[in-house]
């Protein structure tokens, strides 16, 4: 214990810090030493790739999502247009060739059964669709 000699004979209150520094330096000796070490030993070719520009229309033309609309009563609504289950399948299959694919919404009243949405969900899904969503409206709080 180092003691002050300034005559009190009391400890110190300042505190050493050579050991903090001595173990400070030993650590960045051992990360400066294996940094490099962390580097790729295996040596990979990757693939060349074959770009080439599209039109920019194409582009930065946006995808128009589908909505499907289902009411309470089972009725279907493709973009605000009534269709039966049978022009649905046909239209989702030619739409599922599609690429990009577009994206497909699914809308129901609050009274629809789930039963109802998920079998439009399944049949988008067997005609391919990939990207499903689910439309739903934010809950209002008083």
């Amino acid at each position: 214990m180092a003691f002050s000699s300034d005559g009190s004979g009391g400890p110190m209150s300042e505190i050493n810090v050579t050991p903090l520094v001595d173990v400070m330096l030993v650590l960045l000796i051992i990360f400066i030493i294996t940094a490099p070490m962390m580097s790729h030993k295996i040596k990979v070719e990757l693939p060349q790739t074959n770009l080439e520009r599209r039109d920019e229309d194409e582009s930065k033309r946006p995808m128009v999502p589908i909505t499907i609309t289902v009411r309470e009563d089972g009725s279907l609504y493709w973009n605000d247009h009534e269709i039966t289950r049978e022009i649905l399948e046909s239209r989702l299959s030619s739409v599922a060739q599609q690429t990009p694919q577009p994206p497909l919404n699914l809308r129901g009243d609050r009274t629809t059964r789930m039963r109802t949405i998920n079998e439009i969900t399944r049949i988008a899904q067997s005609q391919g669709m990939m990207d499903i969503g689910f439309i739903t409206a934010k809950e209002q709080r008083p």
